[in-house]
Parts: C-alpha cells; sequence; structure tokens
C-alpha cells in the first residue's frame, strides 16, 4: 500500500518546514514538535525541495529515513534552506515567496532500467564509490526520455552516461508522494 498523508498532516508538515526556517531567518529558537499525527512518527527517507520562481533554490534528503517524519522535515527544511552547498542561504526577502515540496520516499528495491516509469520512480545508482539520485518529479520537470532520465542520473553520479547498462552498476527504485504548498 502506498504511503500518504491527509490534508490536515500535509498542511502540519509545511507548516513545519516553513516555521523552521522562519525561526532560523530571525534567530528564533525552532520549537519542539508535538505528536500530534501518529502518521508522522514513520520513519522514511524524505526530500525538501526548495524553488523560488519556478527555480530550484534547495533541495536536501535522505533517502532511507533516520528520524520519525516530521523532526526529518524540519532538519531537511532547514538543509534545504541553508546548507544546500550548491547555492548560497535563503535570505528573508526570498522567503516569502519560496515554495515548498515535500516528498516521503518509498523503501528502495531494486529495479532493471527497462521497467523504469517516468513520474513513477525516483532513481538511486551506485558504481563503485560514486552514487546519484533524481526523485520521481525531475525526468517530468525536464521533459526527459527515459533515456535522458538515465544517462542524466549517471551523470549527477559522475559516471558515463550508459552505465546503467553495466551489469555491475547497482540500480534501484523508490516511489514518493510529494505534495506542496501553493505559495
Amino acid at each position: 500500500m502506498e504511503f500518504t498523508l491527509n490534508k490536515a498532516e500535509q498542511t502540519y508538515c509545511l507548516n513545519i518546514a516553513r516555521d523552521a526556517i522562519q525561526c532560523k531567518l530571525n534567530n528564533f529558537l525552532i520549537p519542539p514538535l508535538s505528536d500530534l499525527y501518529p502518521n508522522l512518527q514513520k520513519v522514511q527517507g524524505i526530500f525538501v525541495t526548495l524553488t523560488l520562481a519556478g527555480r530550484l533554490r534547495g533541495c536536501i534528503g535522505n533517502i532511507i529515513g533516520q528520524h520519525p517524519l516530521h523532526i526529518g522535515i524540519q532538519k531537511m527544511a532547514l538543509q534545504a534552506a541553508f546548507h544546500d552547498p550548491r547555492f548560497i542561504p535563503l535570505s528573508v526577502n526570498e522567503f516569502n515567496n519560496i515554495h515548498i515540496e515535500i516528498s516521503v520516499l518509498s523503501p528502495l528495491f531494486d529495479i532493471n532500467y527497462k521497467d523504469v516509469v517516468l513520474g513513477k520512480h525516483g532513481l538511486l545508482i551506485t558504481y563503485n564509490y560514486s552514487s546519484g539520485v533524481f526523485l520521481p518529479q525531475v525526468p517530468i520537470e525536464q521533459n526527459w526520455s527515459e533515456t535522458e532520465y538515465l544517462e542524466g542520473l549517471c551523470n549527477k553520479a559522475g559516471l558515463p552516461k550508459k552505465s546503467y547498462l553495466n551489469e555491475d552498476c547497482k540500480l534501484q527504485a523508490f516511489t514518493a508522494f510529494v505534495f506542496g504548498d501553493d505559495k
């Protein structure tokens, strides 16, 4: 059965992320979280993605869960806003226009590259000491074909673009329950 959150749980999660970022920007203490929703006690992989005017502004997460969801969301929101090495830390001016998207991941499973479904499967490729990951929404946002998705994943991992064809290369997939705010 696929993981889902109801609207109240989604709103709570988005508020956790937004409140944590706002507290950090204003140098306030981040308040402790309540155990209001039992569904958020589950330990699952999560990613928090921040966009500004439709462009990526930060994306950090864990493929394998390390904390209950509500705690992981708070931690990853702060990481995405202030510690994504691709961007300078989020500013107060940017905060008011930031869009937050949360992806709750299923457990990883092995997959053959021929079975990858665009928009459904996020992918993790591992070969020797290199790895790369894409969330399921990436190939849709980039308007990629299956081949472009797999080659882009190899590129992200620093591998030759056809590495996914190598039988020593490990390809794993996951699905994601994705939701965001309306900003």
